[in-house]
């Protein structure tokens, strides 16, 4: 189909654009404008921004808990493309497990998925996955997901085989002795409640462990999820002596601390935790200044049950796809970011890590382009949210910036009524 985009602010930030424009679109690809362009529908983004579908590097599934609505809710969020962990539907340590995955997410035919295939065969930490076969069944990186691998030794050689394959790997690095199956930070809060903390330690020598053995096996990494301010310290560090590291923060530790956990309200049962306002901080910092490349949803919705329970044996994490944008826009508002700036956490970075063509809109790419209202205020409820998981720590929440619509490979998945 050929669309046009008409009247349009289009903030394209891997291109440096920020302005009012037509786009183009015919059949799946972005083309040049034209006075001869035809289009069969028409689309007028007057006072709405259109930029480039957004990227998330972190998205599980878990339709056992909350069905197979996850892949419109991200859509109906303007994200296009979602980064499936090792774990999110089933392990995925052979061709056959990226083939299931796949084939069971195109079918859905909304955002689009790549598959993180698993470092280790069943995510055990023991013995390595095949992941030559895994590259050419097509996952775009490796990760252990949340299963630490606490042999030294076979993590050095699980990133050597990867440096050989020149494949990505993603890390959640932990100690996991320091971490001693904690709920929430070790901090003031969690004495209070008598919980049992996770202190920032375990992530801090985590990734010290690990920034050693990936300049040892000169593999490509990246950290995900990073929560502390003395892990970033580490990265940046690392990243100004020429470290080949990218980093990201999921959105929610930009805003929320331990504080937020109250009295026992699991749904801020996170992992990772939430810190203290001197982490959150930092990692805001670190954000705007770019020690952190991307912003991620890590998303995870659970049904209710999941979260009924007393705190420590709630299950750990939020449904938190459909705040990623309108979050993202509030850095921008409440920092010293550009919008343009922000949006490239979101956008083209996070496909960079990935090295996937995504999150631009040049002629001749793919047309996955999110148009929103950036002035629109809504509030996040178990109504608005389109996810099955009701699990959101914003609900009640006030977020500006609203999408309108969501086309992905040149077809409108998304419009809103």
């Amino acid at each position: 189909m050929r669309i046009a985009i008409r009247n349009g602010h289009i903030i394209d930030p891997k291109n440096g654009i920020d302005g009012i424009a037509d786009l183009h679109i015919d059949g799946e690809v972005i083309v040049p404008l034209s006075d001869s362009f035809e289009p069969e529908q028409i689309i007028d983004a007057t006072n709405r921004v259109v930029c480039p579908g957004l990227v998330d590097l972190s998205f599980n599934l878990n339709r056992s808990e909350v069905g197979d609505r996850e892949l419109f809710a991200a859509a109906a969020a303007g994200v296009t493309t979602v980064a499936l962990p090792p774990n999110s539907a089933s392990v995925i340590d052979s061709q056959a497990a990226v083939e299931l995955v796949r084939n069971r997410t195109e079918r859905d035919g909304y955002a689009k998925t790549v598959q993180v295939g698993a470092l280790t065969k069943n995510l055990e930490g023991i013995e390595l996955s095949n992941m030559g076969a895994l590259k050419r069944a097509g996952c775009v990186a490796l990760s252990n997901g949340m299963q630490h691998i606490t042999n030294s030794l076979i993590m050095l050689r699980t990133l050597e085989y990867a440096a050989n394959h020149d494949i990505t790997v993603i890390l959640h690095s932990q100690d996991s002795w320091l971490n001693n199956n904690g709920c929430m930070h070790d901090g003031s809060v969690s004495t209070r409640l008598g919980l049992n903390g996770i202190p920032d330690s375990a992530e801090i020598a985590g990734v010290a462990r690990d920034l050693i053995l990936i300049r040892d096996s000169g593999v490509q990494a990246h950290f995900s999820g990073i929560s502390s301010r003395g892990a970033i310290e580490l990265i940046r560090s690392a990243q100004q002596n020429g470290a080949n590291i990218t980093a990201d923060v999921a959105a929610h530790s930009l805003y929320l601390t331990e504080v937020d956990v109250g009295e026992f309200n699991s749904l801020f049962h996170l992992i990772p935790p939430l810190r203290s306002e001197r982490d959150r901080d930092e990692l805001v910092k670190s954000v705007v200044n770019g020690s952190i490349q991307a912003i991620c949803s890590d998303h995870q919705p659970h049904n209710e049950d999941a979260k009924a329970a007393p705190f420590a044996d709630t299950k750990p994490g939020a449904s938190t796809v459909e705040t990623l944008l309108p979050l993202t826009l509030r850095l921008a508002r409440e920092h010293d970011i550009s919008i343009s700036e922000a949006l490239a956490t979101v956008t083209y970075r996070p496909a960079n890590i990935l090295g996937i063509e995504a999150g631009t809109l040049s002629d001749g790419a793919i047309a996955d382009i999110t148009i929103y209202d950036p002035t629109e205020w809504w509030q996040i409820n178990a109504d608005t949210l389109q996810s099955g998981g009701k699990n959101s720590p914003f609900l009640n929440w006030e977020m500006q910036g609203k999408v309108h619509h969501t086309i992905i490979n040149g077809k409108t998945v998304y419009e809103r009524s």
